[in-house]
C-alpha cells in the first residue's frame, strides 16, 4: 500500500443561507453589497468554496501539519478524509481505519454514557468486543475520568469530554489519525501527556494528519506540512521550509494591515504628540531601518546587518547629545535592548539644524516576528530629556538566518563534546561576527 491519503483535484462547496429581508431598506442594502441572488422560498443563498482542485500525496507512516489561516479549508479537509462530508468533485482515496479529533462533540452521543461511547467508537472503527474491552481500561485511565465513566457524557465538562475524546481516537488502533487542535485546550499536564502519546504513535508508524496554528506544534510532530490559503495549495513539502514561508507571509501581512492603520496626517500628529515627551529643543523627526545594501527597509532576517536610523532636528545647538534607542518585542511589549552612544561609548560634539545618527547591528540577533522601537534625545548626563518617542517605529524579522525558533534572540552559541572535536565532525559551518552595535553620524545640515 503505497498510498494511506490521496486528493486529487478536490472541491467542496458550501451553500450558505441568509434570512429574507424583511424590508424594502434591507433588501435595498444588500443588492448594492451583492450578497446573493433572491430564490424561492425565505432565504438566499451564496456559495463557499471551501475548497478548490486541491490535491496531495500522503503516505503511510507520513506524519503532515496542515496549516493556514481560519477559513483556509483545514477543518474541511479532514472532515472530507473523516466521511463525515463528501467533496463537490474530486477524488479521495483513503486507505486505513481513521480516528480522528475534530471540533468538540464530534463522534460522540451526549445520551450515552463515556463507556458506551467508546464502545460505539470501536465498533464503527471495526475492533470486535474482545479488542474494545482490552482497551477500555487503558482508554480511562489516560483520560482520568474512571469516576465518570459510567455517566451520560453530556453531563460531562468540556475539559472531561475533550480528554475521553483524545483518549479514545489515540487508542483505538489507529491507521491514519486526524487531529484538529481542539486538543490544545486541555490544561498543561494532559496536553504534554498528549504530545507523548502523539510522539508514540510516531513511532509505531502511524500516519498522522495534524491542524494547528502553533507552528511549534507543527515543527515538533510532523515531517512535512501542507499549506493551504483560501482553499487552495500555496505550497507543500519539508515541514521546515513550509513553515517558515507561512510565516514569513503572515508576518508580512501582519506588517502591511498595520501600516493599513496608520492614522490621517492630523490624527497622526496628534497621536504622535501623546506618544513624546520633552522639553523640545531637538527632535526625532523619524526613525528608518537601512539593510546591509544601504535600501531603506521594513522587514529583515535573524542576523542580517541592520541600521536604525535616527533622524533629528535641533531648531537650537545641543552639545554632547545622548540619542537612544529602545527594542520592544509588539506581541508582549518585552523590551529587548536599549543602546545608546554613551554606552559605547561615542560622543557627539553637537547637533544644531537636522541631520541623522546610525545605530548599526552587524548581525541583528532577534527572531522572527514584530518589533517596535523607541527613540530619545538627552543630555550626556542623561539627566536633562528634549524628546522621547514611544513606539516611533516598527520592523518585521522574517525567517531565515538561524536555526533557531525558541525565545526572543537567537544565541548562536557553538557545542562542544570532549573527545569528537578531533575528528573533524563538528568544526564550525563559519566565522562569527561581531554582533554588538556601533553609533555613526551624519554631520549637521547647516
Amino acid at each position: 500500500m503505497s498510498t494511506a491519503i490521496e486528493f486529487c483535484n478536490v472541491s467542496k462547496v458550501f451553500r450558505l443561507q441568509h434570512d429574507r429581508p424583511r424590508s424594502f431598506q434591507e433588501a435595498f442594502v444588500r443588492t448594492l453589497r451583492r450578497n446573493g441572488k433572491p430564490r424561492n422560498g425565505n432565504a438566499t443563498a451564496d456559495e463557499f468554496w471551501a475548497l478548490r482542485d486541491v490535491s496531495f500525496h500522503i503516505k503511510p507512516g507520513d506524519h503532515v501539519g496542515l496549516i493556514g489561516r481560519n477559513g483556509a479549508g483545514k477543518s474541511t479537509t479532514l472532515k472530507l478524509i473523516s466521511r463525515i462530508i463528501q467533496p463537490t468533485r474530486g477524488k479521495i482515496t483513503v486507505n486505513g481505519r481513521v480516528t480522528a479529533l475534530l471540533e468538540l462533540g464530534a463522534g460522540f452521543h451526549p445520551d450515552l454514557s463515556g463507556r458506551d461511547n467508546i464502545s460505539l467508537n470501536g465498533a464503527v472503527m471495526g475492533l470486535s468486543r474482545r479488542e474494545i474491552a482490552r482497551k477500555m481500561d487503558e482508554i480511562v485511565e489516560f483520560a482520568e475520568i474512571e469516576d465518570f465513566i459510567d455517566v451520560p457524557v453530556k453531563d460531562y465538562s468540556s475539559g472531561m469530554y475533550l480528554r475521553l475524546a483524545f483518549s479514545a481516537a489515540a487508542h483505538l488502533d489507529p491507521e491514519i489519525l486526524l487531529l484538529d487542535e481542539v486538543f490544545a485546550v486541555g490544561d498543561q499536564g494532559f496536553q504534554q501527556k498528549s504530545q507523548e502519546r502523539i510522539q508514540e504513535l510516531r513511532k509505531r508508524g502511524i500516519t498522522i494528519l495534524f491542524v494547528s496554528h502553533s507552528m511549534e506544534a507543527v515543527l515538533q510532530t510532523c515531517q512535512r506540512a501542507i499549506w493551504l490559503e483560501r482553499g487552495r495549495v500555496r505550497a507543500a513539502g519539508d515541514v521546515s521550509a513550509v513553515s517558515a514561508a507561512y510565516y514569513e507571509d503572515t508576518l508580512i501581512k501582519m506588517a502591511e494591515k498595520q501600516a493599513a492603520k496608520m492614522p490621517s496626517l492630523p490624527d497622526q500628529h496628534l497621536e504622535e504628540q501623546q506618544k513624546r515627551l520633552g522639553s523640545g529643543e531637538a527632535r526625532i523627526e523619524r526613525v528608518e531601518f537601512i539593510d546591509a545594501d544601504g535600501r531603506s527597509t521594513r522587514f529583515t532576517h535573524t542576523n542580517a546587518r541592520l541600521t536604525v536610523r535616527v533622524h533629528y532636528h535641533a531648531r537650537e545647538r545641543v552639545d554632547k547629545p545622548l540619542i537612544g534607542v529602545a527594542f520592544y518585542r509588539a506581541d508582549q511589549r518585552i523590551r529587548i535592548a536599549g543602546p545608546n552612544n554613551t554606552m559605547q561609548p561615542y560622543k557627539i560634539p553637537y547637533i544644531e539644524g537636522s541631520g541623522y545618527v546610525d545605530y548599526t547591528i552587524a548581525r541583528l540577533p532577534f527572531l522572527p516576528g514584530e518589533y517596535v522601537l523607541d527613540a530619545a534625545i538627552y543630555d550626556w548626563d542623561d539627566t536633562h530629556r528634549y524628546d522621547y518617542w514611544n513606539e516611533c517605529a516598527r520592523f518585521t524579522v522574517l525567517p531565515g538566518g538561524t536555526r533557531e525558533r525558541y525565545g526572543i534572540i537567537a544565541l548562536e552559541g557553538e557545542w562542544h563534546h570532549a573527545g569528537f572535536e578531533d575528528a573533524g565532525m563538528n568544526a564550525p559551518a563559519r566565522t562569527h561576527e561581531r554582533s554588538n552595535g556601533a553609533f555613526e553620524m551624519m554631520r549637521p545640515e547647516r
